[in-house]
């Protein structure tokens, strides 16, 4: 019965410092500045400091970054026995994703004369490989210990890498804002994953999987925090000028009519009328995820309402009424609900880019059809082939989400020398945190030899 803790003192640490050691040792080999952040090649094109990239990039930069770490972060601290571990888990993964994330995207975008060149893209673009990650810790979260997120994070970024790469790069797929390539391949890995991990046990920890008063106030937070900085999320990769200015009021009208929506249906589902705060948290953000793909294109601010306010009404009915199904009849158990937020949303994101992209004409964008679809712009494409395209897109991703998120990490997640906890400890912070004033969680009587080893 002690081969747990003993464990549980050997593979984090040995995880944590294997991970740095080998990131550090690839960063002296291969990663440099790019010809903006290093001095030498700054200057020496005499080019002024106002026009560097940073000042304009920056500020999206910092506001992805608070997403990331205090919006995920607090957005999963509404279990009530697992608010350490659903802050302190998003703050361990992310970390260590935006090192190897900045590795794997720079071998396929930034590699040239034998050296990845970072700037201040890469750490933009390792936020959105984080995003993906974290959205599908929100999937298990609870059920996991830190070693297997570790190691979830290790390949997942490898497959987002890719697919990202694939459907920008290769299949000229535009999609800002990831509403197929951070949400919808986030959400879809997370699920599969937890159909291979899922435990025919676990009303043993059923209790354990509710709220407080208190810890939904917290997870409000950082719904709060999500709400504000989503313009900057979707809009921080896009051209400067009239694109990024368009694609934050589109994602800010989304979540205004994602939100509005969300609270009449929660009201109306409702056996009494009264709202559910589980909703209110996670449906009146998925105006920001259904935008993703289409804030960048002419979608109108009226088509931006529209998808919001449809955005918000499926994810809401789908905490109410799809949850339960996953689980009881697909044994998906979905932690954070993040089908109904990242999931389904996502995918209708990537549809209204389809439509959006179908329409797309010069007299509707000008000499902007550059920016936004430069192979229409051409004459490589056509507006109805590049909607074709778009549609692969989110059916690569699908492949790639759900073959990397079962076959792959799945199976190797589940090695019992990794420390999940056991089926009647899950959403317990005591398992893997010191909680002051509390015992541990052996002092409270000892776990059957199969709680063990799970």
């Amino acid at each position: 019965m002690a081969r747990a803790p003993r464990r549980r003192r050997l593979v984090l640490p040995l995880l944590c410092l294997l991970f740095q050691g080998a990131t550090a040792l690839l960063f002296a080999v291969f990663v440099r500045y790019n010809h903006e952040t290093d001095a030498a090649l700054w200057h020496r094109d005499n080019l002024s400091n106002v026009d560097n990239e940073f000042y304009f990039r920056y500020p999206s930069f910092q506001d992805v970054h608070v997403m990331i770490f205090v919006g995920f972060g607090f957005l999963m601290v509404f279990l009530h026995r697992y608010g350490f571990s659903s802050v302190g888990f998003t703050f361990l993964v992310a970390t260590f994703t935006i090192q190897w994330a900045t590795l794997v995207q720079g071998f396929l975008h930034s590699f040239h004369g034998g050296h990845i060149h970072v700037g201040i893209e890469s750490l933009i673009n390792a936020d959105f490989c984080t995003g993906a990650v974290l959205i599908s810790f929100g999937a298990v979260l609870g059920k996991t210990g830190p070693a297997q997120l570790l190691l979830m994070a290790l390949w997942e970024a490898v497959l987002f890498s890719v697919n990202e790469f694939i459907l920008l790069s290769l299949l000229g797929v535009r999609d800002a804002g990831g509403s197929m390539t951070i949400h919808t391949f986030g959400a879809y890995f997370g699920l599969f994953l937890s159909r291979v991990l899922y435990r025919s046990q676990l009303e043993k920890s059923r209790q354990r999987q509710s709220s407080v008063y208190h810890s939904d106030l917290f997870a409000m937070i950082g719904t709060i925090f999500l709400w504000v900085f989503w313009p900057s999320f979707n809009s921080a990769p896009t051209a400067l000028g009239d694109g990024q200015h368009r694609t934050a009021l589109n994602t800010y009208y989304s979540l205004t009519a994602s939100t509005l929506s969300t609270f009449a249906l929660s009201a109306l589902v409702s056996g009494d009328g009264r709202l559910d705060m589980i909703h209110v948290q996670n449906a009146a953000l998925a105006g920001g995820v259904v935008v993703g793909t289409a804030s960048e294109m002419m979608l109108t601010p009226f088509g931006a309402l529209a998808a919001g306010f449809l955005a918000g009404t499926v994810s809401t009915l789908g905490y109410k009424f799809f949850t339960p199904v996953l689980e009881s009849r697909f044994k998906v158990q979905d932690t954070c609900g993040v089908h109904n937020l990242h999931g389904v949303p996502g995918l209708l994101g990537a549809i209204l880019g389809v439509l959006v992209a179908a329409l797309a004409t010069h007299e509707a964008y000008g000499d902007g059809l550059q920016d936004v679809f430069p192979l229409v712009a051409n004459g490589q494409r056509s507006a109805t082939s590049q909607a074709v395209y778009q549609l692969f897109g989110m059916f690569v991703t699908l492949v790639f989400a759900s073959v990397g998120g079962s076959l792959g990490v799945g199976l190797l997640l589940r090695l019992p020398f990794l420390d999940s906890p056991p089926d009647s400890q899950c959403f317990e912070d005591q398992i893997y945190w010191e909680v002051p004033g509390e015992q541990e969680p052996e002092a409270q009587g000892p776990l059957r030899a199969e709680e063990t080893d799970t």
